[in-house]
Formats: structure tokens, C-alpha cells, sequence
């Protein structure tokens, strides 16, 4: 009697891109993102990925006024729509700070397919700089919290956000916790020479952590916008203008596996990566 034959395997995990303009208005925001999972359904996505402060954002600073609990209506529609389309979304949110704090937390949420919330990102490095002081309106998440990392159709996903971006031992953290796709939702400030440095720091995590990049800025007054998706050897492969917009792509699961087997440099490392106490 012959072996059964193993399934073939997925060739790509496809992701839909949501550059979206995000407002103070959060129920309109709301439909905003039902759109997106529309269109990320129609498109047979395994994965929709929202901005930083998809929930609510204003350009001038985002704080507690903004902030919903995880129950609350954001984080609840995202569960449902999720259930509905079978599409897993990864989502920039603020929650609210524990205890009497005023401030709020930057967050991503993680929910899958099924619409269950599996896991909860608490932005580590908070945007003091270049003149703004997140810090005066948010508490940053702590840096010994476990990274998140989410599989999605075979691939591992790692989070974080936004000035995360700029630290490369926050992507190299993800990278030794499994993570093959790194996951940028964020709302990165306009201004000289900061659309260059995001498209620049996003190809750099691609190509130094031998791991696809999918950057998902949001679009609208004072952000920059230009979405990206970076292969691993560090080819864009999808990039947009400032203007709001959704797009799918495929990240290939096997171009990412002959990457890191032409260019070892992770097995090659003589350094490894601890949170500052």
C-alpha cells in the first residue's frame, strides 16, 4: 500500500497592504478598516495589515482621549470582520495606561482568522524626537515583554512600530524569536528627509535580518505615507505614493528560505541582543 502524499505546500502567504487616511473620528475610522477587510477578502488575503493609530489618530499628538480598551468597539470590530473573512489583521491601536496614569499606550494587536485576539504589542520606543514628545501623552511597553510573533499561512510575523524601525536590535529580536516577516504598522512623521530615511531603514532590517519587510505607513496630513514591501535580499517589491490606497502582494516563503541560505549572516552573528534594564 502506497505512503499518502504530503500536502503541497503553500507557495506564498498574501498580504493586503492598508495605507489609509486615519481622522479623530473614530467611527468613521471604523468603516474605513471594514473597507479594508473587504477588499483584503476579495483579494483571498491571509493578512491585512493596518497603520500605527488605526483606531484614531490627530497629527498634533495622540494620547488618552484616543485610547479604547481591548473590549472596546475598536479592537471588537476587528475581531468580528476577522471571523467574517477569515482574514488575520494586524492593527496599530492606543489602549488605555494601567493604574491612574493619564497617558495611553501605543499598541498593535494581533487577531487571527478565527477572530481571536492573540496577541498584544506595546510600542517600546516612544517618538521623542525631531521635535515631538510621545512620552508627555504615552507609556512605553516594556522591554522585556516577549516579542510578538504570529504565523500566518506558514510564514512567523514579527511586530513593531513605527520609531521601532530605527533600532535594529528590535528587529533582531524578532528575528531570533522566528520571526521571517517583519511587520512595521506605523504613522511616521513628514518632514526633511524622513520619507528617505523610512524607505532606507526599512530595506536595511530587510537585508541585515535576511527577512521581508512590509511597511505600512499611513497616509494624511503630517505622515509620510509611501508604504513598502522588501524582500529579503532587500528588492522592493511593492511601494506606494502618500496618497491612501490598498494593495496586495505575496510574500514567498521560499525566496525568503534560499535567501538565508545564500547569505548566512544570521547563523554568521557574534552578538546577541538583551533588553536594556
Amino acid at each position: 500500500m502506497s505512503a499518502t502524499p504530503a500536502p503541497p505546500q503553500r507557495p506564498s502567504v498574501r498580504v493586503t497592504v492598508a495605507q489609509l487616511q486615519v481622522s479623530d473620528d473614530h467611527t468613521a475610522n471604523r468603516e474605513v478598516v471594514e473597507d479594508a477587510f473587504q477588499t483584503a477578502s476579495r483579494a483571498s488575503a491571509d493578512l491585512l495589515v493596518l497603520p500605527e493609530y488605526a483606531s484614531g489618530f490627530d497629527p498634533r499628538g495622540v494620547g488618552a482621549e484616543h485610547a479604547e480598551p481591548l473590549d472596546g468597539p475598536f479592537v471588537t470590530m476587528l475581531r468580528t470582520r476577522a471571523k467574517a473573512t477569515g482574514v488575520a489583521v494586524l492593527a496599530g491601536t492606543t489602549l488605555p495606561a494601567d493604574g491612574d496614569d493619564s497617558r495611553a499606550v501605543n499598541a498593535v494587536v494581533a487577531v487571527d482568522g478565527t477572530g481571536e485576539l492573540v496577541g498584544v504589542y506595546r510600542k517600546v520606543h516612544l517618538y521623542d524626537a525631531f521635535g515631538h514628545r510621545e512620552s508627555d501623552r504615552l507609556v512605553p511597553g516594556p522591554t522585556d515583554a516577549p516579542p510578538l510573533v504570529v504565523e500566518v499561512g506558514g510564514l512567523t510575523f514579527g511586530v513593531l512600530t513605527c520609531y521601532d524601525l530605527r533600532f535594529p536590535e528590535s528587529a533582531r529580536r524578532l528575528v531570533d524569536a522566528g520571526a521571517q516577516v517583519l511587520v512595521v504598522p506605523a504613522a511616521w512623521a513628514a518632514g526633511e528627509l524622513k520619507a528617505m530615511h523610512w524607505r532606507t531603514l526599512a530595506i536595511a532590517r530587510a537585508i541585515e535580518n535576511t527577512a521581508a519587510v512590509v511597511a505600512v505607513g499611513q497616509a494624511g496630513r503630517g505622515v509620510t505615507g509611501r508604504s513598502l514591501v522588501v524582500a529579503p535580499d532587500g528588492i522592493v517589491g511593492l511601494e506606494m505614493d502618500e496618497q491612501p490606497q490598498v494593495r496586495t502582494v505575496d510574500v514567498d516563503g521560499a525566496a525568503l528560505l534560499r535567501v538565508r541560505e545564500q547569505n548566512p549572516s544570521l547563523g554568521n552573528r557574534r552578538y546577541t541582543v538583551v533588553p536594556v534594564a
